[in-house]
């Protein structure tokens, strides 16, 4: 049974923060491992994908999804890609039938929708994506298809919480020096360590673009082993690879 969170924001739109349950890989990659980049077999995550897609109510090659690089590059998407994905790391559309597909294990899934325009957005946001302007990014690419940033609202999936993610001295000075406010997203770590609050920083992020509403469902990837994939939790476990988690939306 596959297991799908959902935000009251996004409804009645078709969408879902799918968790690892209910999908067919086994392992370390046990249950619904939708990443075609681990080392899962290609079969089995094809299984765990089409499963997805029948939830969603669509065919297989209506689940679109594309080579993400950590980039604050968005994809316009109007029919399902006829070659290999792009890469990019955020699409949006306006045509009915395409589910836009996420994959992500600590950093953040971002669904969009405007439902008055009937435009929709999804992104990944890790730091870097987030710190070079995916998010805002993918708000002007769904105003390029007709949407209005004041009509648009965001939901942030399950992602890496703050007690979760401790970064180097190195890292803080890198959000210090491009915004001294940057600071209120860290906690003090062990050592000369710091925690970051990488939701906060997307939730910021979103409400500084404009859009009607930004929250997050406040659901931690790295704390809750039975419900998600975390990549952080698979490093510190010393494990060889971890599952891909999928997050869609479609109208």
């Amino acid at each position: 049974m596959l297991e799908i969170i959902t935000s009251d924001h996004l409804t009645p739109l078709r969408h879902g923060f799918f968790t690892r349950k209910g999908g067919a890989s086994s392992g370390v990659f046990a249950g619904l491992n939708c990443g075609a980049g681990s080392s899962d077999q290609s079969e089995i995550v094809r299984i765990n994908r089409d499963r997805v897609a029948q939830a969603m109510q669509v065919t297989p090659d209506n689940l679109i999804t594309v080579h993400q690089t950590h980039s604050n590059d968005v994809a316009v998407v109007e029919e399902p890609f006829q070659a290999k994905p792009p890469e990019a790391d955020a699409m949006v559309t306006k045509t009915p039938g395409l589910v836009l597909a996420i994959l992500t294990a600590d950093c953040q899934p971002v669904l969009f929708a405007d439902h008055e325009a009937g435009v929709i957005g999804a992104a990944h946001a890790g730091w870097r994506g987030a710190r070079d302007g995916i998010l805002e990014a993918t708000v002007a690419a769904m105003e390029g298809l007709g949407a209005q940033r004041n009509n648009i609202v965001a939901v942030i999936g399950p992602s890496i919480s703050q007690r979760a993610y401790e970064v180097g001295p190195e890292f803080l000075e890198d959000f210090l020096i491009e915004d001294r406010d940057n600071g209120r997203f860290f906690a003090g770590g062990s050592g000369d360590k710091a925690l970051f609050d990488l939701t906060g920083y997307g939730l910021d992020r979103l409400r500084k673009a404009g859009i009607a509403e930004a929250q997050w469902t406040r659901h931690c990837t790295y704390s809750d082993p039975a419900r998600f994939f975390s990549f952080r939790r698979t490093t510190h476990a010393g494990e060889a690879d971890y599952g891909r988690l999928i997050s869609t939306i479609r109208l």
